[in-house]
């Protein structure tokens, strides 16, 4: 089972109640894992954020990764931790959350790429694949081509995010990817759990056979 095929990242602008509603629905429509992300400030309701979601996935095998704060993730025993190149260093997060926690990191140009190899990751999240408006800071747009040159380079799993929709959906599915990172596509559905679904099939639909 390929935990990173259907990977959601929450909304930060929607507030609990809606969180926890889309959250539920998603986990019900099939995605594999779900990040807590909240750009904020407000530590407090970080943890409250992730130990609502946490509950949610408790029994569901989808694990749980939080953005860009290790603390949090220890607060809440998160399976895990999603790192961006800001954030603390990967070496030092591998040493404080263990090695059977997941840990990502975002990458955003090729160089980061290759440096990415020698660190004591699980996956890599390469971004942005489309320009997203959920994103206004975008160093570099991968596009198709440069995910096809990202999977030959890596050596982790990658997960694709920025812009994916249905619409593009399966010419990423058809590089081969690990998996995608969705925000608005689920989170602003009118049914995270039928969008979930239909995305997922799509993905079966469009993933190459080995």
């Amino acid at each position: 089972m390929n935990p990173y095929r259907l990977y959601l990242v929450t909304d930060d602008q929607q507030n609990l109640t809606t969180l926890v509603r889309v959250v539920k629905d998603a986990v019900a429509g099939g995605v594999t894992m779900v990040q807590v992300r909240e750009k904020g400030d407000n530590i407090q309701s970080f943890i409250e954020r992730a130990q609502a979601v946490k509950q949610i996935l408790q029994g569901t095998q989808v694990a749980l990764i939080i953005n860009d704060r290790v603390d949090v993730a220890l607060a809440v025993n998160a399976d895990g931790v999603h790192l961006g190149q800001s954030d603390m260093p990967v070496q030092l997060a591998r040493k404080l959350i263990g090695p059977e926690k997941i840990l990502g990191l975002s990458i955003e140009n090729d160089q980061q790429l290759l440096e990415a190899n020698d660190l004591p990751l699980d996956y890599i999240g390469l971004s942005a694949i489309f320009a997203t408006p959920t994103k206004t800071n975008i160093k570099k747009q991968w596009g198709i081509q440069g995910l096809k040159k990202a999977l030959q380079l890596s050596q982790f799993p990658i997960v694709a995010i920025g812009g994916i929709n249905q619409s593009n959906l399966d010419t990423i599915i058809e590089t081969g990817v690990d998996g995608v990172a969705l925000v608005s596509a689920i989170c602003h559905a009118p049914s995270p759990q039928q969008a979930s679904a239909d995305l997922l099939k799509q993905i079966h639909a469009a993933t190459p056979l080995d």
